[in-house]
């Protein structure tokens, strides 16, 4: 059996001592390396690794982020590298996660490949995840991104993973300018393209509500820092222009708070 392995780390001399690690291990092959988190989330959603090496301290988007944006569900046996993080450490040591120390130590390397070895062999896919997930709980401070299926708020600085045709895009919310509702689907709509993602409006509204966000409509949600105009109709409905020249409808339900938010918006 040959182990496919991918080896993320944003430093190139250390992707390179890996390597020189994984050069008598015959049951090893190096099948691609990454040296940003961005990279690494679509690598290891694309190439499907069995193991991946994984630094934790990259810019961006660091290594609890790459599990967070690929999901601890569809991640492969993981070895973190670290340099200095003791709360992480003992982290890992409490949820029985594999990680090497920087600079890596040889003996430490070969057990690290026995262990991941052992997991790869007895394939305890709903252990792993547990124990991710149960880790992420542990060490989410030190995390910047959330994946699109999780509730919680999008706070400042957070970027909102989208997986989409293939794609992973992570979004700030700046980058937003509506959202719609498309039958089981949403809609998430940015200057330069909409993606389609399976997701609810009410998962959407809740996790972008303290972003400056609003529902308007049982089928859409807007940034309200993009309104650029309300437009009285006939019927007594009103219609919001967004600054890309985007019509919204406006529900009656939502106009009072819509009104409210938007003269409390700088």
């Amino acid at each position: 059996m040959t182990i496919r392995v991918l080896i993320v780390d944003d430093e190139p001399l250390a992707r390179e001592g890996v390597s020189l690690h994984l050069q008598d291990e015959k049951e090893f092959s190096i099948i691609g390396e990454c040296e940003n988190g961005s990279d690494a989330i679509r690598s290891i959603l694309s190439l499907k690794p069995d193991l991946v090496f994984l630094d934790i301290k990259m810019p961006k988007v660091n290594g609890f982020d790459v599990v967070n944006a690929v999901g601890s569900e569809h991640m492969p046996p993981v070895i973190f590298l670290t340099a200095y993080d003791e709360y992480a450490i003992q982290a890992f040591n409490t949820h029985a996660i594999d990680y090497l120390l920087k600079p890596i130590d040889k003996i430490r390397f070969k057990e690290s490949l026995d262990h991941a070895r052992d997991q790869i062999l007895k394939n305890s896919i709903s252990q792993r995840s547990a124990q991710l997930t149960q880790l992420l709980s542990q060490t989410q401070g030190l995390s910047t991104v959330k994946p699109v299926n999780q509730t919680s708020s999008l706070v400042q600085n957070e970027r909102l993973v989208i997986r989409s045709n293939g794609h992973v895009y992570l979004l700030k919310s700046e980058d937003i300018y509506w959202i719609e509702a498309d039958g089981d689907y949403i809609t998430v709509h940015t200057p330069q393209k909409s993606h389609l993602v399976r997701e609810t409006m009410k998962n959407m509204e809740a996790r972008l509500s303290e972003q400056g966000f609003q529902r308007v409509h049982r089928s859409s949600i807007v940034n309200l820092n993009y309104v650029r105009e309300l437009i009285s109709l006939d019927s007594g409905d009103y219609q919001i222009i967004l600054r890309d020249n985007t019509s919204v409808k406006l529900s009656r339900n939502y106009r009072d708070i819509l009104y409210q938010r938007l003269h409390a918006t700088p």
